[in-house]
């Protein structure tokens, strides 16, 4: 951070994928409001996530984030934040045997509102409108008036993202989250015939979890079987928001944005001179930025040299998504460039959103077996260049959509419209998510392997 940053100082940048709202009057209210909220996150909080990430980058721990495309406000309901949370755990435990080191936690949920868009309109028949930026922008009905950015929307996502953050606290240290009871939920998918294959692996988990408890390590002498440490992330895309929950964190008296624990900045909007890399680079949080095919590497040393100038381990994120069979393309540029800058950064593989397309039936959709591809891509590269892959990030849910195809359950394109729910884009279901940690475990399990061998 330097000198002249200040939380407002975004506001002398080019700014792009933001509303322009028609009534300022309105917005300075609401900003005015946001301002005296407490924050939804604290600086401890923030803090303990930049260390646990910072063992990530140095291959002593694995992140798995997940969570909604975009939260909605018609779909908030406590069960729907419960199955999402549980799938994860799930993950997080078959990604632990995997890996063998702790995985954070990190949900997209408690604040991913705003999306970014191709067009800044689409149209249906005759009419055309402003294009749909999620529920803290505007309304998701095709009409006129749901399409005008309203300022207030932000009010109910603090509100909203409040309430999931409590019930998520509560789930993560109140016994829900016992190791016990999360591997039991898992033994349910192991059991189907389609499942053979991941069944060893769910053996062994127990066997282990069995030892524990002959040794007199159970949920009641140990709390890290009983509780986890769980932490939100979202894009910071609406930056009226991130400024009106921006706080100086009372120990280090630097700014800290309360608005979520992780913050990212999309492939569309990380301009080294825009406005969402200057509001990001004042903050004290870690900072995920999204790499995509266009990033060249003279733009990712600008951007490591503006978000992260001390070389903080655990305070910049890498998130890779560049679509199965392009990762070659790319990635072993981006890396090299790291490793010239001596940076302190973490790998992640979002294999969603550069593997997106329209099925037959017409509607966008993901390839289970795209997305696998580009994370055993994401591995491959990172093992020939010497580099470690930290961990991977998914839109997912723990509903029971058909939404991507693919997977155990063999979901096609006739299938999609069953159960299609998402406002964006297309997520992978409770089955989906879980299948493909098991996969990346195989993934872990080889390269603990091949690491082994060559020591």
């Amino acid at each position: 951070m330097t000198d002249s940053w200040t939380k407002s100082s975004w506001r002398n940048k080019p700014r792009i994928q933001m509303p322009d709202y028609p009534d300022n009057a309105a917005l300075n209210r609401v900003e005015g409001q946001l301002s005296k909220y407490p924050p939804l996150v604290f600086a401890g909080e923030v803090r303990a996530l930049k260390r646990k990430l910072g063992e990530a980058a140095q291959g002593e721990a694995f992140l798995l984030q997940g969570g909604d495309c975009a939260e909605s406000f018609a779909e908030f309901t406590a069960d729907s934040i419960r199955d999402t949370f549980k799938v994860l755990l799930q993950m997080a435990i078959v990604l632990t045997y995997g890996a063998k080191v702790p995985v954070v936690k990190v949900g997209r949920m408690a604040g991913q509102f705003a999306k970014p868009r191709s067009a800044p309109t689409e149209k249906i028949g005759d009419m055309e409108l402003p294009s749909y930026r999620g529920d803290i922008i505007n309304g998701f009905d095709f009409t006129p008036d749901a399409r005008v950015p309203d300022p207030d929307r932000m009010l109910q996502a603090y509100t909203q993202a409040a309430a999931s953050l409590n019930l998520l606290r509560a789930f993560s240290k109140g016994g829900y989250a016992d190791m016990h009871r999360v591997h039991s939920w898992t033994l349910g998918f192991a059991e189907g015939d389609k499942a053979e294959r991941y069944r060893e692996m769910t053996d062994r988990i127990s066997d282990t979890l069995d030892f524990l408890t002959a040794a007199g390590i159970t949920s009641d002498t140990s709390k890290d079987l009983a509780q986890v440490d769980f932490f939100t992330s979202h894009e910071a895309l609406l930056l009226e928001y991130e400024e009106a929950l921006c706080r100086i964190d009372s120990t280090t008296g630097l700014p800290v944005a309360g608005s979520g624990h992780l913050i990212w900045i999309g492939d569309r909007t990380r301009q080294p001179d825009g406005a969402h890399v200057e509001f990001c680079a004042g903050v004290q949080n870690p900072i995920g930025l999204k790499c995509g095919p266009s990033i060249t590497s003279d733009d990712l040393k600008r951007l490591i040299a503006r978000l992260n100038p001390k070389n903080e381990s655990g305070r910049l994120t890498l998130i890779a998504r560049f679509g199965a069979g392009s990762v070659g393309d790319h990635l072993p540029r981006l890396i090299r460039a790291v490793q010239e800058e001596g940076a302190n950064v973490l790998w992640t593989c979002d294999p969603m959103h550069g593997n997106t397309i329209k099925s037959s039936s017409g509607y966008k959709t993901r390839p289970f077996e795209s997305v696998l591809r580009e994370v055993r891509e994401f591995f491959a590269v990172h093992n020939a260049e010497g580099s470690i892959p930290g961990g991977v990030h998914f839109e997912m849910t723990g509903k029971d959509v058909t939404e991507c195809t693919g997977g155990l359950r063999a979901i096609t394109d006739e299938d999609l419209s069953d159960r299609y729910h998402t406002a964006c884009d297309p997520r992978l279901n409770a089955s989906q998510s879980l299948e493909l940690a098991y996969l990346v475990a195989e993934e872990l399990v080889s390269r603990r392997k091949a690491l082994a061998a060559a020591v």
